[in-house]
C-alpha cells in the first residue's frame, strides 16, 4: 500500500460549495475547504479563530448602521432605527435625533458624505442632510435646493403626455391653473411649476384639473400652453433614490417616477441643479436609454461615475464631466437588487456590488486591455453562502469584506486583488446578523438575539460574543452589569482561563472561584473541515477517490492556546497547558510550532473528512498549514 504526503499550505480559496466537491482539477479545490465557520483567513493563506464581539449597546429595533467620518481622528457610528438616529463615538451614545424613515423604509435608504455633511435619500421621503455642528452636536434637516431671485434651482420634468395643456387666468398674483387633463394631486401643494420658463408655486388643489398658484415670476401670457414643467422631486413624483459626489458635483440617480434618470449639480454648488445654457460648470441631466428597464439603484464615484441599475451597469465618462462631453455607456448586463439598497464598495480599484439574483457578488473593474468594465463573480465557488444579502462593508485594515445575509449569517471575504486571493468564510453567532458597518477601522454589526437587537463590535482581545469585560482591585465571584444576557448561558473567561458556563440571573453571574478580571459573553464554535481527498491514478485532475487512511496529520500553528481536532479517533484537545477537572488551571502559553496527531480509520469519497477541527474554547487559534500522510489502498 503506497503512502502519499500532502501539504495544504493555504486556505486562499475559502469555503467551497458542495456542488464543487467533484472538481478536484480546480485550483480552488486545492486551496479551499469544505467548511470554514467562525474563522478569518489571512491574505497570506493561514486562518485563525475570529475575534469575539464586544457589546456596545442595545438597539431599539431593526435598522441600518452607517459610518460618519469627519476626519481620521473623529469618527462616528450612526444607528438608524424606526424614526430615530443614534450617534455613537468611541462606543458611547453622544446624540439622538428624530428621523423621518420608518423601519420598513430603512432597507431602501441611501447615503453619501462630503466633509461634515451626510446626504441621505429615499425614494418615498424628502432627502435630508445630517450635519455635524460640534463634537457631539448633530442636526438633521431637509435638503433644500438653492433659491435665487425667487426661483428654486432644482430639477424639472414634464410628466403629462403630449397634448395636455396648462392655462393661467392671470399673469401676476394668485392665479388659477387649469389643465386639459388630470394633472394635480393634493401632494402638489408647495410644489413649483414653470409655464414658459416662468415659475409659480402651488398653494391649493381644488381638483385634478384645477389648482391655485402664487406667481413668483410674471407669466408671459394667459394662453393655454403645453410648454410647462413641474419639479422632478415631490411627494407626488417621489424623491431621489440614490446619490454620490463626483468631480465636485452632487449626483442624484433615479426617483420613483423617473427611475432611469441622472441629475448632476453645478460644480461646487451641490444645491444648484439649474441647467442654465449648458456652460461647462452648469448642471447636467439625462436619462439612461436602452432596450430594457434601467432603474438606478446606486451611483458610485470611481475611476468614472459608475451607475448601477436593475438592468445593467453603466459608466458615465467625460474628463471633466460637462454638458457637452458627458457620455453614458452600458458596460455589463448583470443588474442589481431591485428591492433593497445595498451600497457598492471600493476594493483595490474595483467596485463590489450585489447582483440582481441575490446570489452573486460582482467585481466591477476597468480593464485597460479592453478599455471597458467587466463584472466577474467573486462568489462562484461559494454560492451556498449567499442568501439575499442585507448589507455589506469593507474592512481595509484586515482585508475583509463582510456581507450580512438574510439567513442571519455573516459571510466574510478575504480579498487581495494583487495576490488573487478570494476566500470566503462564514460567521455564526447565537442570533442573526442584520447589518454591518466599518467605522474608523472598527467593524460594527447589528445582531438580533431573541427579541432584542444589539450593537456589537469585533474586538481582537475577546473570545466571546455580546461580551463585556470587568476588572476588580480585589478578587470576587459575583459580576454584574450583564442585563443584555439575562437568562442566557454565558461563557466566562476568568483571569485568562475558561470557566464552567454560567446562567445570567438578575444581570449577574457567580463564578466557582474569585477572579480579578473576567470576560462574559456568548460562546461560539469554530469549524475547519478540509475537502475530500483527491487520490487517483487517472492523472492530473483525477477525482476518483480510492480508499485512504490518515496515518498522521501535522498542524502548523502560530500563537495558539487551544486546538480540538478529530483525526478518526473522535474529537480531542491537544495539550497546551495544565489541565484540572477538564478546565485549565493556568492560562496556557501561546504555542508556535507543529503539532503531530496520529490518525485512524479508512475513508472513501465524501463519507467524512480526513481531519476536522471543531472548537468552542474561547482561546486563540491560528492555523498556517496542514501536512497529511496517507496510506492508499490499491
Amino acid at each position: 500500500m503506497p503512502r502519499l504526503l500532502s501539504v495544504k499550505t493555504n486556505f486562499t480559496a475559502g469555503e467551497i460549495t458542495p456542488r464543487a466537491f467533484g472538481r478536484g482539477d480546480l485550483r480552488g479545490y486545492e486551496n479551499g475547504a469544505a467548511r470554514l465557520r467562525n474563522v478569518f483567513i489571512h491574505p497570506t493563506g493561514g486562518l485563525f479563530r475570529r475575534p469575539g464581539l464586544a457589546f456596545v449597546a442595545g438597539a431599539p429595533g431593526t435598522g441600518r448602521l452607517l459610518p460618519f467620518e469627519f476626519n481620521t481622528e473623529q469618527t462616528y457610528l450612526l444607528v438608524l432605527t424606526h424614526q430615530k438616529i443614534e450617534v455613537y463615538a468611541d462606543d458611547a451614545l453622544v446624540a439622538t435625533l428624530v428621523a423621518p424613515w420608518t423601519a420598513a423604509q430603512l432597507k431602501d435608504l441611501v447615503w453619501t458624505q462630503s466633509a461634515d455633511t451626510l446626504f441621505l435619500c429615499h425614494p418615498e421621503v424628502r432627502a435630508r442632510r445630517l450635519v455635524r455642528e460640534g463634537e457631539a452636536d448633530f442636526a438633521l434637516a431637509d435638503f433644500a435646493f438653492r433659491e435665487k431671485d425667487g426661483v428654486i434651482r432644482q430639477p424639472l420634468f414634464r410628466f403629462t403626455p403630449d397634448g395636455v395643456t396648462l392655462q393661467a387666468n392671470a399673469t401676476t398674483g394668485n392665479v388659477t391653473l387649469t389643465a386639459s387633463a388630470a394633472l394635480f394631486a393634493s401632494g402638489h401643494v408647495g410644489a413649483r411649476f414653470r409655464l414658459k420658463d416662468k415659475e409659480v408655486v402651488i398653494t391649493a388643489v381644488a381638483a385634478p384639473t384645477s389648482a391655485t398658484a402664487e406667481v413668483r415670476q410674471t407669466l408671459v401670457d394667459t394662453a393655454a400652453t403645453d410648454d410647462y414643467l413641474e419639479q422632478a422631486f415631490s411627494a407626488v413624483r417621489g424623491w431621489p433614490a440614490s446619490a454620490t459626489f463626483h468631480q465636485d458635483r452632487l449626483v442624484l440617480g433615479g426617483s420613483r417616477d423617473l427611475p432611469n434618470r441622472l441629475w448632476m449639480s453645478r460644480i461646487g454648488v451641490f444645491e444648484d441643479f439649474d441647467l442654465g445654457t449648458g456652460l461647462d460648470d452648469e448642471a447636467i441631466e439625462f436619462a439612461l436609454l436602452s432596450d430594457q428597464v434601467n432603474a438606478v439603484t446606486a451611483v458610485f464615484s470611481g475611476r468614472h461615475l459608475q451607475v448601477f441599475t436593475t438592468g445593467g451597469e453603466w459608466a458615465v465618462t467625460g474628463e471633466p464631466l460637462t454638458p457637452a462631453r458627458v457620455q453614458a455607456r452600458r458596460q455589463t448586463r448583470i443588474g442589481s437588487l431591485p428591492d433593497r439598497r445595498v451600497p457598492p464598495r471600493s476594493v483595490d480599484g474595483a467596485t463590489l456590488f450585489l447582483a440582481r439574483s441575490g446570489r452573486e457578488l460582482r467585481e466591477f473593474v476597468y480593464t485597460d486591455i479592453e478599455q471597458a468594465y467587466q463584472a466577474g463573480d467573486l462568489a462562484t465557488l461559494a454560492q451556498h453562502v449567499f442568501d439575499r444579502p442585507l448589507d455589506q462593508d469593507f474592512d481595509a485594515d484586515d482585508r475583509l469584506f463582510h456581507v450580512a445575509m438574510s439567513s442571519g449569517l455573516l459571510a466574510s471575504l478575504t480579498v487581495f486583488r494583487a495576490e488573487e486571493v478570494t476566500a470566503w468564510t462564514v460567521q455564526e453567532t447565537d442570533g442573526a446578523f442584520e447589518a454591518v458597518a466599518v467605522v474608523g477601522g472598527e467593524t460594527y454589526v447589528l445582531v438580533r438575539r431573541g427579541e432584542a437587537r444589539m450593537i456589537e463590535r469585533f474586538d481582537k482581545s475577546l473570545g466571546t460574543d455580546a461580551a463585556l469585560v470587568g476588572e476588580s482591585a480585589t478578587p470576587k465571584t459575583t459580576w454584574s452589569g450583564l442585563d443584555h444576557l439575562e437568562g442566557r448561558t454565558a461563557t466566562v473567561i476568568a483571569d485568562g482561563m475558561p470557566q464552567a458556563p454560567c446562567v445570567v440571573a438578575d444581570g449577574a453571574v457567580t463564578l466557582d472561584r474569585p477572579a480579578l478580571r473576567v470576560e462574559v459573553g456568548l460562546g461560539f464554535t469554530h469549524v475547519i473541515e478540509p475537502l475530500p481527498p483527491v487520490v487517483g491514478a487517472a492523472g492530473a485532475g483525477a477525482t476518483q477517490v480510492m480508499p485512504a487512511r490518515l496515518v498522521r496529520a501535522i498542524f502548523r500553528l502560530v500563537e495558539t492556546s487551544a486546538l480540538r481536532v478529530d483525526v478518526g479517533l473522535g474529537p480531542r484537545d491537544l495539550p497546551f497547558g495544565r489541565l484540572g477537572e477538564g478546565l485549565l488551571d493556568a492560562p496556557p502559553a501561546p504555542f508556535t510550532g507543529d503539532k503531530a496527531v496520529r490518525g485512524l480509520g479508512w475513508v472513501r469519497g465524501l463519507t467524512r473528512p480526513l481531519w476536522r477541527i471543531e472548537q468552542a474554547s474561547p482561546l486563540p487559534m491560528q492555523l498556517l498549514s496542514v501536512t497529511t500522510e496517507l496510506m492508499v489502498s490499491d
